[in-house]
């Protein structure tokens, strides 16, 4: 095994069948103060992708996400967010998981292994050079995730990795590698929790510095937002009246009306 296969390595807890609840979750929370500082190491390279993202998707690129089991999972999760969170159309961000959507609940057996079908996949969008895509394995090693990074890199496709290997086969093979070390896992090979973690909060920083450098953002808010519930129409009516002023029914007239916070603040700016 690497030496640098850390999310492999033995815990530093023994005897987890021992500890008390509370002696669980103390370990638990201990080991996931790691993960911000592990990132917090890597916010330049985070930076230096977030820029490379807005630029082609300002050029009308998309960006897509690639995983398998968790990490698959985690990429479709921050994928699905977009369109509602920020009003974009759900072409914009994609996320595939090995084995198709069945995937996202059951595990599909050998398709993280599948070194073939993460281009075919991709293929079925018309991946081209606008595009960006994000591969992500805690391990470092998923074939399909491997795969699908060098194939798009020979056709001249942006590429990132996120992992928590350092000098694994996919920090190696993207252009734009994140890698943040978290160490061994609180339940050994456990890759679901910190370095799940440390995708998930990676993910977030990414599409929301995306988002938000696109101009989806006004001030601290969800302009953009579509407003698919009761609770969203309320926070929309609420902004405005932060914005302008007007009173809660007025605000929710108004919202209503021209379907976003974006489109009455537009409005007003108008008259």
């Amino acid at each position: 095994m690497s030496q640098h296969n850390y999310t492999e390595q033995d815990s530093r807890h023994h005897d987890l069948e021992l500890k008390s609840t509370g002696e669980l979750l103390e370990a638990i929370n201990a080991e996931d103060q790691v993960v911000a500082k592990a990132i917090q190491k890597i916010l330049p390279e985070i930076e230096k992708l977030v820029d490379a993202i807005v630029l082609r998707m300002r050029d009308g690129g998309r960006l897509f996400y690639i995983g398998a089991g968790t990490s698959g999972r985690l990429g479709i999760l921050d994928a699905s967010e977009c369109p509602p969170t920020f009003g974009v159309s759900p072409d914009k961000v994609i996320g595939i998981i090995a084995g198709g959507d069945q995937a996202i609940r059951n595990a599909v057996e050998n398709a993280e292994d599948d070194q073939t079908q993460a281009l075919k996949d991709l293929e079925k969008h018309d991946i081209n050079t606008k595009d960006i895509v994000i591969g992500i394995a805690a391990s470092g090693r998923t074939p399909y995730v491997l795969a699908g990074i060098k194939a798009c890199k020979d056709r001249k496709i942006l590429t990132g990795g996120i992992t928590c290997n350092p000098e694994s086969p996919l920090d190696l093979a993207a252009q734009h590698s994140l890698v943040a070390v978290v160490g061994p896992e609180f339940v050994t090979g456990s890759s679901r929790m910190k370095a799940g973690t440390a995708q998930k909060m990676i993910l977030n920083m990414i599409s929301t510095s995306v988002m938000i450098k696109l101009g989806h953002v006004k001030g601290n808010k969800m302009v953009d937002m579509q407003l698919s519930n009761d609770k969203l129409v309320d926070r929309g009516a609420r902004m405005i009246m932060q914005a302008t002023k007007m009173d809660y029914e007025t605000s929710q007239k108004m919202l209503k009306k021209y379907g976003s916070v974006r489109g009455v603040l537009d409005h007003i700016d108008l008259c």
